[in-house]
Formats: structure tokens, sequence, C-alpha cells
């Protein structure tokens, strides 16, 4: 919540808006001094909330606040759920051996079967790849989405052995859910068929922009509904939901248009193949690569198993414009010289197994060669920079010229910028406001272009994932909070990772691991003989472990004084002992496995 200047300050909220304007006409951000004096935000020691007051309604984030992906808020009124979206978060290089990160159920398990529907704003993974988790704990909830949306998801479901319940609506679409009544707008974003919800209850009317911007000349013609929003702005929206993402960066969101002479450049003058690499469900980028493609006499292949399966299910249902012969197997290309190849695959954030990283590291069928030409045609996840760099060293390693966002004008942002935001504000004019979608400088970004516009700073809800955002008698409080951890996708494991064992993996990986073996006699507590030392990843040679011997034995001495005969805990304490000695000596911290065996 923010904390606005106390009485006689002057009434800034109603010249702000138009300052502001002036400021982002000109691609300058207006400076925050004089705006914001202060702002409260949830802290650890939140409780947990109070039951609902009756009529009111209750919206609590599982994910997507405070990070970029794993998207998912739940509803509660009149003693049901609605939930928007269900996505996953990729894991960032501290969580090794994590294939990607979901939303924490904990606080709706035990009431999945209140659960009305799941309403999926589009179909990018970070909105949409947790549903399949979550109908492994109730397969008959009903989906509902836009006709490209549900494709991808049946998809996905079909690979999880679910059949799911769905109801497909499009914009203009009115339905109810329980206690829920949805109307879906129109949005424009960097996947067709995007949906906003606006969601009326008893307690008042929700507007969930979903990820959004207005592109004005979008590649499908298909723009954002500003007159919906106008409209449902008239009738009086209690809450606002925004897409926070590009809150930093001013003025507007360039047109996917303008993107194309610089893919038709890299198509005209490539020598040899060209590779790119996008989002497997970033449609409109490969629709302009295979218009490019196309123009310039060059056969195209899908790479990747989802860049496949995502590309034919867009192309069938007409998403996808690909003219007759373009699209080619990889096994015809062999036929084909150099110069006539362009390939899509997967990869652009560096993930491990994507086809580009494999690509890079010498681990797929398709070999990088001097001249070849990588167009990354998506932009760098907060987080992803380190795996994406060091695949595009890779690349360059072995010959290719890497185009990317940071040398030439090869992708535009998905989401709406300050421009676009404040548009949004001064036609909805929101009573209460809560961003949504970005980390924590997004949120705080959004809130004050909220502010500026003339919106109640004590009516700006910053939340984070878990927290309880209550809306009664037309004003959202926070109350409280719920359980919104990372739950880890390992595998075939779902949870099974913990924050301790991706800590003591990563110990493993920057460390080494040292296990000591120590024959301790049951009677005196004492060594029956020295201690042997496994170690792998922890530099030494034979002596290397002698001077720790005499601590160990000091170890166990003062354990046989004090009467600890536990093998447990003689265990923790010579796993302390020798890792307190192996950063003294060693400056180095690893992992300790200690065994004790009775002589």
């Amino acid at each position: 919540m923010f904390c606005w200047p106390g009485p006689g300050s002057p009434d800034l909220g109603k010249s702000a808006g138009a300052v502001l304007r002036r400021g982002l006409a000109m691609d300058h951000p207006v400076p925050l001094s004089g705006y914001r004096q202060g702002m409260s935000h949830p802290h650890p020691e939140l409780k947990a909330a109070p039951p609902l007051p009756e009529g009111g309604l209750r919206v609590i984030a599982l994910g997507g606040l405070g990070e970029i992906g794993r998207n998912m808020t739940v509803f509660e009124h009149a003693g049901k759920l609605l939930i928007v979206d269900c996505g996953v978060l990729f894991p960032e290089e501290t969580q090794p051996g994590v294939d990607v990160i979901l939303p924490d159920f904990t606080s709706i398990r035990h009431r999945l079967d209140d659960i009305v529907a799941v309403v999926l704003t589009h179909g990018h993974e970070d909105h949409i790849g947790g549903v399949p988790y979550l109908l492994r704990e109730r397969s008959d909830i009903p989906v509902v989405g836009s006709k490209l949306t549900l494709a991808f998801l049946e998809a996905k479901l079909k690979e999880h052995g679910i059949r799911p319940r769905t109801v497909r609506v499009r914009e203009g679409d009115r339905r109810g859910f329980g206690p829920f009544d949805c109307e879906f707008v129109a949005v424009n974003h960097s996947i067709p068929d995007s949906l906003a919800v606006a969601i009326r209850t008893r307690a008042g009317m929700v507007l969930h922009t979903g990820d959004f911007k207005m592109d004005q000349f979008p590649l499908d013609d298909r723009i954002t509904d500003l007159r919906a929003f106008a409209r449902l702005g008239e009738e009086g929206v209690d809450l606002f939901l925004t897409d926070s993402t590009n809150a930093e960066v001013p003025g507007f969101t360039t047109s996917e248009r303008e993107l194309n002479p610089a893919i038709e450049q890299v198509m005209r003058t490539a020598p040899r193949r060209v590779i790119v690499s996008s989002f497997a469900s970033h449609v409109h980028r490969i629709q302009q690569v295979l218009d490019a493609a196309h123009q310039h006499g060059r056969k195209v292949a899908f790479v990747g198993r989802s860049m496949v399966r995502n590309m034919g299910i867009a192309r069938d249902l007409g998403y996808l414009k690909v003219p007759s012969g373009l699209v080619v197997s990889t096994k015809e290309l062999e036929k084909l010289p150099d110069h006539k190849i362009a390939l899509v695959c997967t990869g652009s954030q560096g993930e491990p197994m994507a086809a580009l990283s494999r690509m890079a590291n010498r681990d797929h069928m398709i070999r990088i060669g001097k001249d070849d030409t990588v167009l990354l045609a998506s932009s760098l996840i907060p987080g992803n920079e380190n795996a994406i760099y060091r695949v595009i060293n890779g690349l360059t390693r072995w010959g290719a010229h890497v185009v990317h966002k940071g040398n030439a004008k090869v992708h535009v942002s998905g989401h709406a910028s300050a421009g676009e935001l404040v548009y949004c504000y001064n036609i909805v004019k929101p009573r209460n406001v809560m961003p949504v979608h970005g980390e924590w400088r997004h949120l705080r970004a959004n809130a004050d272009l909220a502010i500026r516009t003339g919106v109640d700073p004590d009516r700006v809800v910053i939340a984070e994932d878990g927290v309880v955002v209550d809306l009664v008698d037309g004003r959202a409080s926070i109350t409280g909070k719920v359980p919104a951890g990372n739950v880890y996708v390992d595998g075939m494991e779902v949870g099974g990772a913990t924050e301790a064992s991706l800590k003591d993996r990563l110990t493993l990986a920057a460390e080494g691991v040292v296990t000591v073996v120590a024959i301790v006699d049951a009677d005196t507590g004492a060594l029956a003989e020295a201690p042997d030392f496994l170690a792998r990843g922890f530099v030494h040679d034979e002596a290397t472990f002698e001077p720790v011997i005499p601590v160990i034995e000091k170890t166990l001495a003062t354990a046989a004084e004090e009467g600890v005969g536990d093998a447990r805990q003689l265990e923790q304490l010579l796993a302390r002992a020798v890792a307190n000695w192996a950063f003294r000596t060693h400056r180095r911290k690893p992992l300790i496995i200690p065994v004790i065996i009775d002589a």
C-alpha cells in the first residue's frame, strides 16, 4: 500500500496524469520526487488472513508477483474459487537439476472441489505450464480459454495422459462460473488469441489484463479492445490487475511490423544457413521468419519437439500462414545448398536441453559451422542472461554470426510500456489497483504510474506471492498471507527437491564432497583406527587430510566426556568439525558426509 502526504499536501492527483502524459509523449519518464513520499509493502511477519467477510472478494497470487513467470491468481467469493492462469517458472543457474518451478497449491489443496474454473489468458508456458499438475489433483476442473490457447494446452495434457474438460471462449463472450460472471476482452500480445478477463461479483468488478500491449499495427490485425476497457470503466472497475513487465520503459512498445526489415536483411544477406531461435509459442515472430524466408527462396524446417508441435497446431488452426512447399523436414534440407536453408528452433533463453544450446555444445545433429547465421528472436528473461550469453559464445566459437536484440532490431516486447499503461489507467479509471506480472521494480513502477494518473495512493496495493488482498466495501487491502513457496519439478518428481537439497547440489558443484568414514570404539568413543577420506571435487593428495585427524580425535573425545553416544549426533559433530577445518585451512566449503561405524 502507498502512503500519501498528509493534510495540507497539494492535490497532485488531478494534475499528475497531464504531467505524466506530457513526459511520456517525449519518451522521458517524469521524475518520481515530489509524487511519492513512501510506501508500505508486505512484511514476512504477516499472519494468516482472517475469514473473508460475507460479500467480499479475496485475491491471492500464488505466482507472478516479484518474478517473471509462474503466473497464477486465485479469486475467492461466496465460498467458491476461480483461478486465472496456472503457469511455470523456468529455473536459474542456482537451481541445478530443476526442470520447471510450479506455484504452491498448498493453500487450495483442501478446497479443490470449490474451484469452479481455471481461466487462461493466453498460451505461453508461464501461464499454462502448471495446468497439468493442477489437473493431476482434480482432473475435471473446467479449463477456459481461447481456441489457440486450449489447443496448445490440450497437446501438452495429452503428453500427461489427461483429457481436460474445456470451455472455449472468444472476445465478447460472457460466461458464468459459480458466483463469478466473466467477460472476455481481446488484447494484443506476442501470441495470438490473448484475452483480458473482467470478473463481476457481488463484491465488485475486477479487470485482469493478462499479458498485453497496444500494438496499433499487429500482424494479425487484432488490436487491444480499448473500447471494451472504456465501457467497463464506465460501469465501474473496482480492482484493476495490470501487466507490469514494461512499466519502467517510457513511451510505447514498438510495433511487431517494424522488425520485418531486420529479419528480411538476415535472410537476404546470410551467406550460409540461417538458424532462428524463438519461443515455441511465438507464432507472430515465426510468421515473420517464414515470410522473409519465402521471399528470399529459403526452405524452412522446424527443430525441437515443442516447436514442431506448436507450429503444427497454429498452422492447422489458421493462425500461422505457411506458403505451399515452404516447410520441409530436416532430412530434405540435406539436399539443399546452405544459402537456401533456414531452421527454426527452441532455446532462445539458453535452456540446457533446448536445441540451440545443444548446437552450441556440439550435442545436436545440426552442426553449427563457419558463416552460419543465428538469429535470437526473443527477449532476455531476467535471470537467464548468463545462460544466453554462454550459448552466444558457444555459437560464435564455431564460427557463427549471432544476431540478437543487442546488435540488431530483431525483437520487440509483448508487454505494454509506460505510455500504454497510462492510457489504460486514464480510460478505465479504476477505484483500486494491484500491479501483477513482474519483479518488484516493475510492480513499483506500475504503481507509480497509477498514482500519477489520479488513483488514490491508499488504494494501490503492491503484493507479493502468497499475500492475501481482500476487496470489501469497495476498498482493497492486505489482510494476511498463505504459503506460496517454490515447488520444484525434478524429472518425474514433483516437490521432492527443496531449497536445502538445491543448496547441497550447488555445494557439490562448486565445493566438492568429502566422505569421512570413522571406525569408533563403542566403549571408549575413540577412533579404533585412522579414518578414511573419500573426496570428489576437493583437490588433495594423500597428505591433505592428515591435519584433520587430530581435530576428529578431539571432537570424539569431547563427545565421550559429555556422554554423547548416539551415532546420528556423533555424525553431526564430526561433519561440523571437518567442515570448519576445511574452511579454515582451504577456504572451501565441501559437502561433508560423515559415516560412523562401531568397532
